[in-house]
């Protein structure tokens, strides 16, 4: 399943410039995005965990977990985002088993990620 696809006829998306930040590590975390067109780095201080692309889920864990955001999301390229609050993020979950099993699958290859970086270093 790729998200961008829920949401291709987004009307209210987000537009980032190369260099622009998505949010900050430490932000309150109160919405989640699907990146629906360029790339995005996923950063912790200034080492870069991931570069993710269309249909990638970013800020995920803070949306689910009210949590501060544990990294920072900045646009590599021009970005085209729709944005998820709590209430359509539950919406989504509810109409969508599909997103809902993305969303688990997202995270959980994020925490294997995590893993591998941390036993590299």
């Amino acid at each position: 399943m790729n998200p961008a696809e829920l949401f291709r006829q987004e009307t209210g998306a987000l537009h980032l410039a190369p260099g622009d930040s998505l949010f900050r590590e430490g932000d309150k975390g109160d919405k989640m995005y699907v990146l629906l067109e360029g790339e995005m780095e996923i950063l912790l201080g200034d080492f870069v965990l991931e570069t993710v692309g269309q249909g990638a889920l970013i800020g995920e864990m803070a949306l689910i977990d009210k949590s501060p955001r544990t990294a920072s999301a900045v646009a590599k390229t021009s970005c085209r985002l729709a944005e998820i609050d709590r209430r359509r993020f539950h919406f989504l979950v509810q109409q969508t088993p599909h997103f809902a099993t993305h969303v688990i699958k997202t995270l959980a290859d994020r925490l294997r990620h995590m893993n591998a970086v941390a036993a590299a270093r």
